[in-house]
């Protein structure tokens, strides 16, 4: 029989929410306001920390900035990381729900996210016979 044990204290003076970032957010769906799929996340961007690792003050936690995507298929078989101006995202303050995919705030066909989605749309699936319309 298990005996009481005392409750572990609460920190109540850290705001915000502690995410861990490997579990909740990298290789999640991201879905828009419409739950239309707006991009998969490959990495984030954290202010607080120094490319080191190091950070600048002790006082202040590092913070999550943004989820970013991008094309990673290249680095992902060869090793390396892509260059941050390959990289695109959105900002976390838009993030409405954290679950089993990443609710954002928004719509997808105004990011300059999905722009490659919306050329193949327009100069391919739509040259396809019935690909002007959805299927009923």
């Amino acid at each position: 029989m298990p005996k009481n044990r005392p409750a572990l204290p609460v920190d109540r003076s850290a705001r915000g929410r502690i995410v861990d970032a490997q579990l909740h957010l990298l290789d999640r769906q991201v879905l828009d306001a419409n739950a239309e799929p707006l991009m998969v996340v490959d990495d984030i961007e954290i202010e607080g920390v120094t490319a080191d690792g190091k950070r600048p003050s002790d006082d202040v936690p590092p913070t999550l900035t943004r989820l970013l995507a991008g094309a990673t298929l290249g680095t992902r078989v060869f090793g390396g990381r892509p260059p941050r101006s390959r990289l695109d995202g959105v900002h976390w303050r838009e993030v409405t729900d954290l679950g089993i995919v990443v609710s954002v705030s928004g719509e997808a066909e105004d990011r300059d996210l999905t722009w490659q989605e919306r050329w193949l749309r327009e100069h391919l699936v739509k040259r396809i016979p019935g690909g002007r319309h959805a299927p009923e």
